[in-house]
């Protein structure tokens, strides 16, 4: 793995501002809806170190990226909401999870509409602005469609809990403690496993990667870009 400066440069700023901005998000939605919570802690904030979590946003991916994992995951500080604060606690929280991937998407979008500038750019930093972008538009769908998985944390688990009938709601909800337990065992012991038996069962990225192809195709022919 040959991880140079430059190749730092061009990633940490745009995972740093997916990031920021999808949490950011959540936290104003939950305020303008009625839980000042995460507003109270400071949550509602561009500043990056507001919302990284040592472990989940920084050891974690570079330790699956040294170790050549097939698939490269990582988490921020979970945005406190005190679900029992908002004006409608069901409807709310689904407006609440849904905010991270839909800021992650218009990111993704102002990101592409964005390459038409780059003959502007100063030939020197045309190279280092492209390669920030390009990156940028990617992490922002992977990091919308990925949350979008429906298992809690992730806001696709908030979204089902909030949208489902009560008597499937409250088990999936119960699995919040266990959904990083399950995510590490989807989408890596189970590949490796599956390795090891000669079957590939490297399902969830499957899909993740192809409806991330559909969304990249989809933004970039929106924008002019296809």
């Amino acid at each position: 793995m040959n991880i140079t400066l430059y190749g730092i440069s061009v990633w940490i700023l745009p995972l740093l501002i997916a990031i920021t901005f999808h949490e950011a998000a959540h936290a104003f939605v939950a305020y303008r809806l009625g839980d000042s919570t995460a507003w109270q802690l400071g949550r509602v904030s561009f500043n990056p170190f507001k919302h990284i979590d040592p472990f989940g946003t920084v050891l974690l991916p570079g330790l699956l990226l040294l170790a050549g994992s097939p698939f490269l995951f990582g988490y921020a500080k979970p945005v406190p909401v005190n679900f029992r604060n908002l004006r409608h606690p069901r409807l709310d929280m689904v407006w609440v999870a849904l905010a991270g991937p839909a800021t992650n998407i218009i990111l993704a979008v102002v990101t592409a509409l964005a390459f038409h500038a780059l003959p502007l750019v100063p030939a020197e930093a045309a190279k280092w602005t492209a390669d920030n972008l390009k990156n940028a538009f990617h992490i922002n769908i992977v990091l919308a469609i990925f949350n979008m998985l429906p298992i809690p944390p992730l806001d696709g688990g908030r979204v089902a809990v909030g949208l489902l009938p009560r008597v499937l709601a409250y088990p999936l909800s119960r699995l919040e403690p266990w959904g990083m337990l399950i995510l590490i065992a989807l989408l890596i012991l189970l590949p490796v496993v599956g390795a090891q038996l000669g079957l590939n069962l490297d399902v969830i990225s499957t899909i993740l990667r192809t409806l991330t192809g559909y969304v990249i195709d989809a933004l970039l022919f929106i924008t002019g870009n296809a």
